[in-house]
Formats: structure tokens, C-alpha cells, sequence
């Protein structure tokens, strides 16, 4: 299985495709927007791997935008004894979901593409039979 490290919002996510993870905020993009990420830090599999100094030039991973969002909030109470001070306050991160399409190597050669769903739309027989039973 292939893998990829890349480089957003100040930090460092090793991916799969088909992986769906949690990011910092990507400014200015839309849901079910494409993504790609240039700054690849490394990229490999079970048997070779490329590392760069400090990003592999010509290496991406291209995702989708799955939705954005604000995590929970989380609190802030700061109290100084004895003093009659106190300070509550609140903060919710921004985030944006994405899911892995597509790791290319550096001479652009696809590594690994994630599986797409084929979602049947029709209802079985034996389904609305089971129904009907119960």
C-alpha cells in the first residue's frame, strides 16, 4: 500500500488514498472542490521509498473537499485566587475534511488511486420481503 507525508497547516499528515482526515482550515476552497498538495515531504511503499531535502519536486496528492467545519468548543477559565478575578472563554477550531484521491510520484506516475463506490439505487425483493415479515 502506498503512502505519502505531506505538509499543511504547519503540520505533517502521513496519508493513504481513500483516507479521510481532518486538516487546518483550507482558505478560499468550496465543498467538493479538488485539492493538491505539492509539499510532499516523502512517498513510498512496503518496498522502496523517496524521501526529500526538505520536499520531493514534482510529487502530489490530489484530494477532495469533503466539507468544512468548527471542532468543539473547548474552554478557557483562567481564575486568580483570593483576587475576585476570573476569565472564562471559549474557542472552536475551523477545520476541513478531505479524502485522499490519488499519490503521483515525482515523474508524475500514479502510486495509488482510492476505489470508488458504486452505489446501487434499486431496492432488493428479498428486502422489502424481510419487512413484510417482521
Amino acid at each position: 500500500m502506498s503512502y505519502a507525508v505531506i505538509q499543511t497547516g504547519g503540520k505533517q499528515y502521513k496519508v493513504k488514498s481513500g483516507e479521510i482526515l481532518k486538516v487546518e482550515k483550507l482558505s478560499d476552497s468550496k465543498p467538493d472542490t479538488k485539492i493538491e498538495f505539492k509539499e510532499i515531504l516523502a512517498y513510498g511503499d512496503d518496498k522502496m521509498i523517496e524521501i526529500g531535502s526538505p520536499t520531493v519536486a514534482g510529487a502530489k496528492v490530489e484530494a477532495n473537499l469533503v466539507k468544512n467545519g468548527k471542532n468543539r468548543t473547548i474552554l478557557i477559565f483562567k481564575k486568580r485566587r483570593r483576587h475576585n478575578s476570573r476569565r472564562k472563554n471559549g474557542h472552536r477550531q475551523e477545520y476541513s475534511m478531505i479524502k485522499i484521491n490519488k499519490i503521483f510520484s515525482k515523474d508524475g506516475k500514479i502510486l495509488s488511486e482510492a476505489e470508488k463506490k458504486i452505489v446501487s439505487t434499486k431496492k432488493t425483493d428479498e428486502g422489502a420481503k424481510q419487512k413484510k415479515n417482521k
